[in-house]
């Protein structure tokens, strides 16, 4: 699972998940990549899914890059517990995902496979994404 190592601060606040991508918004190593159409969270195993996904997919065929790391933290009270007594426990590790920021890219690959392997990815992510092409 993808998860710091260390951090700075053990529990952090909510946020805000909406606006725009201000970088990672192009594909910068690959030739093929998926973009976020909306905001949201994602978890670190959904991103780990992804990754077998794409892992299976490309059988040393192509090469992949991972252009989002989960670094907050998500806290959790335990069920049937009281309010009060503070802040829970850290449950999952999310990455911010704003419109327009790169997850994942592809090289190595035609690009009907890359696209067919990219939708495979998409269905497992919690929002809508978009194919895009490096520009030349």
């Amino acid at each position: 699972m993808f998860m710091p190592k260390r951090v700075k601060y053990r529990k952090v606040q909510r946020g805000r998940r909406k606006g725009l991508a201000v970088s990672g918004s192009t594909v910068a190593f690959g030739e093929f990549g998926i973009k976020s159409i909306e905001c949201g969270w994602l978890k670190n195993n959904q991103l780990e899914t992804c990754r077998i996904v794409l892992a299976r997919r490309l059988r040393r065929s192509g090469k992949m890059w991972i252009r989002v790391f989960p670094d907050k933290p998500i806290t959790k009270k335990p069920a049937e517990t009281r309010m009060g007594k503070g802040k829970g426990d850290v449950d999952k590790w999310v990455s911010v995902i704003k419109r327009g920021r790169v997850i994942f890219e592809i090289a190595g690959v035609p690009e009907d496979y890359a696209r067919a392997s990219l939708r495979q990815v998409a269905y497992k992510l919690p929002f809508k994404t978009t194919f895009v092409i490096r520009k030349k």
